[in-house]
């Protein structure tokens, strides 16, 4: 809180304690007149009217604090990095009903981590769309078509980050992407939106991204751009409308630490506290791409395939997987180093992953193509061999759990024995992001680099089956 002797008071003999000025400018209109003594709130309110008071209640902008409003001047995105409770999800949705009413006809996209997401947070949650719209101006939403439609014509369609393209086919001016910090494949969404952002109409196009900060590469990459205006919030600063008990049992205990920087006071932090891999070790040992190697005595191409949640391949070979398929080429050279050559991961079927580790294979002149069979990935081989019925492939079955898995690549990273030729951040966020002590999942394209570096480098590239877990 900025430090000022600045006091503003009601007008009135039965005023409540006086605020500082810093306070009082971060609160939104609503509490300005909740703070008011009871007579001079009654006399502003019959000065409304019955039909006054109820726009007013409908009015998001009443309700909002400074940091909720849009910012001024000519941006292009707006970043709302806040913390949890602080309202992002219910700036997003007074934005797009104020621009969904600005411009008849307007097309938007909403953008969640899935479609239930989007469908329990976005649209019907406690501040979403359909719960907090303005008077009169309800969108109608049709689940089978993925659109809410206002009555004056504009109309959002509804998007996942599982299916980044799925975006190609949106021209709009406006967009609402809600916590893209859990998006697994952000920068193909960032890439396609931003291609899509191309309508002209009453105002420029614009876009909004709310969410709670997390250690990636593309958070810190659209911050930094020209058109981006960056908004921080903290927890506390919404602490009026929420549970005290919440604060007391949830957010005091996390304060000063990592985490709480983060989650309550919304820094952009470089890694997650648990993870496994640092920056700093990685950047330590990186290698420019143009690099002059070693040797390599053995190269192999990597696959881990991508999963559904419940560990099964989705039906329908040809539709778009839930999960990303990790494709990381590594080597090994004679001085007991190894070196990440090239990550191919993508979100793509069966048939496309093969042909982007075949691609792999014979641009890297790799030895071997290695890949996880468990959970699915029998596919694996077949497919491979349908591209290249010459390769040279071997399936890996996993029995130790992936963290068992992970910690001796780790150590090698941390030995100064591994380098990155070039720069990976998608990789490098999932080795960075990964907290395994908390139960989380570990991302495709990290699971194929750990499988990539045991077989060169823990495994001293033995012609051997490895027996590993899973999951």
């Amino acid at each position: 809180m900025a430090a000022t002797t600045t006091r503003i008071t009601a007008p009135s003999t039965d005023r409540p304690p006086v605020v500082t000025f810093a306070e009082w400018a971060d609160r939104s209109r609503a509490e300005k007149l909740a703070s008011l003594a009871p007579g001079e709130r009654k006399r502003i309110l019959d000065g409304l009217g019955s039909e006054g008071v109820a726009e007013l209640c409908a009015d998001w902008r009443f309700w909002a604090r400074p940091k909720q409003m849009p910012p001024p001047g000519d941006w292009s995105t707006w970043l709302l990095l806040a913390g949890r409770g602080f309202g992002k999800t219910r700036c997003g949705t007074g934005w797009v009903h104020e621009r969904a009413r600005d411009f008849a006809g307007r097309w938007m996209a909403l953008i969640g981590k899935d479609p239930a997401e989007v469908r329990n947070v976005m649209i019907d949650g406690p501040a979403g769309l359909r719960r907090n719209a303005m008077r009169g101006f309800a969108p109608d939403y049709e689940p089978s078509k993925r659109r809410l439609t206002w009555p004056n014509g504009s109309w959002a369609t509804i998007y996942s980050s599982e299916e980044p393209e799925e975006l190609r086919g949106f021209s709009g001016d406006t967009a609402w992407a809600d916590e893209p910090g859990k998006f697994r494949n952000l920068k193909a969404v960032w890439d396609n939106l931003q291609f899509g952002m191309r309508e002209a109409s009453t105002d420029r196009p614009r876009k909004v991204l709310t969410t709670t900060p997390k250690p990636i590469a593309q958070l810190r990459e659209i911050s930094a751009l020209a058109g981006t205006v960056l908004v921080r919030g903290s927890s506390y600063e919404n602490r009026a409308n929420l549970d005290p008990t919440w604060f007391a049992e949830t957010i005091l205990p996390y304060e000063g630490t990592r985490l709480g920087r983060q989650e309550i006071h919304a820094e952009l932090l470089d890694q997650a506290e648990g993870a496994l891999w640092t920056r700093d070790a990685i950047e330590k040992l990186r290698l420019p791409a143009s690099a002059e190697l070693p040797a390599l005595t053995r190269i192999v191409v990597a696959i881990d395939p991508a999963m559904t949640k419940g560990g099964a391949r989705r039906e329908g070979e040809d539709s778009r997987t839930t999960a990303e398929m990790g494709i990381v080429v590594a080597g090994a050279a004679a001085n007991g180093r190894g070196y990440v050559l090239a990550d191919v991961s993508a979100h793509c079927t069966p048939d496309d992953a093969a042909r982007r580790a075949v691609g792999a294979y014979k641009l890297w002149q790799a030895d071997r193509v290695i890949g996880e069979v468990n959970n699915g990935g029998d596919w694996i081989e077949t497919v491979l061999r349908a591209h290249a019925p010459n390769v040279a492939y071997r399936a890996l079955h996993a029995s130790r759990g992936k963290q068992a898995r992970a910690e001796p690549v780790a150590a090698l990273y941390e030995q100064g024995r591994v380098h990155h030729v070039g720069g990976f951040p998608e990789l490098e966020d999932q080795l960075c992001g990964w907290e395994p002590d908390l139960g989380m999942p570990s991302p495709d394209r990290l699971d194929a680099l750990v499988w990539a570096l045991t077989e060169l480098m823990i495994e001293g590239g033995e012609r051997r089956m490895i027996r590993f877990s899973g999951g």
